[in-house]
């Protein structure tokens, strides 16, 4: 069955009329249509019959064409695309009908389909795509093995070209240069020297290493469209007795989602696994995120290892586990790996961390 055939099965399941795909990601997942509409209008929209039709620019006509899409509806620079939207849902009855849009479809382009649709219902679509993106075939698995071994590869390539006087741009520079260099295509770097550890989503600047300068770099690329997403934290020089001490903390609350995680685990079990370790050592205002989220196409998606989720593992379902402790102004310290479900337990992407914390 094919992805087309399973989301409109979904659809009918849950009551949708159809699903208005309009990212590259999701178009992409659907049909081989990795195209960015930018501003301009575009959606391939997917009926409960299984009816698919694409309304782009004239100018995307030729690549849907050669990746096989049938039913395209193109429009030009002055036209207006919702006379094509208008005439899809008096083709599929959708007038008053329930209409699921992407996550990340364009404010603009909504409004303009709820001004054509007055009586219609649209609802936030992300739950209905995500459910079968979270379920990776053998395929997927094999591309996402790939992507992590690229990270491993290039982890320990880089790590060993760190010299005193680098910036973290420049860390960021090698860091790219071997993703592409293995087959890999990069997609984010943080490089966080010292007191920038301490920032989970730190921007790269030109701050220089030093001796004795903790470091942490979270990165990921694709391969063949699916991510890695890897963090590691080390020390250029001596590690100080804080730094360990955090750094064992951090380890013992990955190992210990970790081996909750398998088939039929709760995310949430995970999350309080890991959140446990760091509260118990007194550091449990200093976790400031989620243990870890689902992975596949997109870097963040289903499903995610918070507090809240009881929806039970599944098979396919590929996710990190990355907690942190973060102390503003001193340092922080992130430990990341991604895995995939198995009945006996999860299964890494990447290279087994360190037990403690990495002197280079």
């Amino acid at each position: 069955m094919s992805r087309i055939q399973k989301l409109a099965q979904h659809l009918n399941d849950t009551g949708y009329d159809v699903f208005l795909a309009q990212t590259p990601i999701s178009m992409g997942y659907l049909s081989g249509f990795f195209e960015d509409g930018h501003e301009r209008f575009l959606t391939l929209a997917i009926h409960k019959s299984g009816k698919s039709r694409l309304i782009c620019p004239a100018l995307s006509q030729i690549q849907a064409k050669r990746i096989g899409i049938e039913d395209i509806r193109a429009w030009r620079d002055g036209e207006s695309p919702i006379d094509h939207f208008l005439e899809m849902a008096e083709d599929w009855n959708l007038r008053s009908g329930v209409i699921a849009v992407d996550d990340h479809m364009p404010a603009k382009m909504v409004i303009e389909m709820q001004t054509a649709l007055p009586a219609a219902l649209f609802k936030p679509g992300g739950t209905v795509i995500a459910e079968l993106m979270s379920k990776k075939d053998d395929s997927e698995i094999a591309f996402m093995k790939r992507a992590g071994q690229i990270a491993d590869e290039t982890y320990e390539f880089v790590k060993g070209q760190l010299k005193e006087g680098i910036t973290e741009l420049e860390v960021r520079e090698l860091m790219e240069f071997e993703m592409k260099n293995w087959g890999g295509i990069p997609q984010f770097c943080s490089v966080c020297f010292g007191e920038g550890s301490a920032e989970s989503h730190h921007i790269n600047n030109k701050t220089r290493l030093k001796p004795n300068t903790l470091v942490l770099i979270d990165f990921g690329c694709t391969y063949e469209g699916y991510c890695s997403d890897v963090t590691r934290t080390f020390v250029f020089g001596k590690a100080t007795d804080e730094q360990k001490n955090l750094y064992d903390i951090v380890y013992r609350a990955h190992e210990a989602a970790r081996k909750v995680g398998k088939i039929g685990a709760l995310p949430k079990d995970l999350d309080h696994a890991a959140r446990k370790v760091i509260e118990d050592a007194g550091y449990g205002p200093f976790f400031t995120h989620r243990t870890g989220h689902g992975i596949g196409m997109q870097v963040h998606e289903e499903p995610n290892i918070t507090s809240d989720n009881d929806k039970p593992l599944e098979q396919g379902n590929c996710f990190s586990i990355e907690p942190g402790v973060y102390l503003e102004g001193n340092c922080g310290i992130r430990l990341e790996n991604l895995y995939y479900s198995t009945e006996d337990g999860v299964v890494s992407f990447n290279q087994a961390i360190s037990p403690t914390i990495l002197e280079v």
